[in-house]
């Protein structure tokens, strides 16, 4: 499976925390994120990450377009609730991963739900509706 990370600044520290509790699950997955995202849980866990731009610089856009050609099969985006800027190209991804049926997490709670169903093979109907594809890693 091909998982997304991206989370605010005030979030980033969790995002470390959960993919260092998780990171045998996630060792068997392909990983994605923007860029100082991945690259923190990158250095925290020796997960190999694959690095887009900054959300600033078109990382959330870049996201968007792998989930539009079905290239990602879940989403982990910790949101700060407080924040009331929820910026357009998040809120773009987002409503993607509903048109797309892509199973997305904006809290720990629930991020902790899909990685643990995620690990019983409850998602394995993601690789269903696309027979054939490759990850998105080179």
């Amino acid at each position: 499976m091909n998982i997304a990370l991206m989370c605010h600044d005030h979030k980033k520290e969790l995002m470390v925390q959960f993919c260092l509790a998780y990171s045998a699950v996630l060792a068997r997955h392909n990983i994605c994120a923007t860029a100082s995202t991945g690259q923190m849980v990158s250095e925290a866990t020796g997960l190999p990450v694959t690095l887009y731009l900054s959300h600033e610089h078109g990382g959330s856009q870049q996201i968007g377009a792998r989930i539009t050609y079905n290239e990602i099969d879940m989403v982990l985006f910790f949101s700060e609730p407080q924040s009331h800027d929820l910026d357009e190209d998040l809120d773009y991804v987002m409503r993607l991963c509903d048109q797309y049926n892509i199973p997305v997490a904006t809290n720990l709670a629930t991020a902790e739900m899909l990685i643990l169903g995620l690990s019983r093979g409850d998602l394995d109907w993601r690789d269903a509706i696309k027979p054939g594809s490759a990850p998105f890693l080179s």
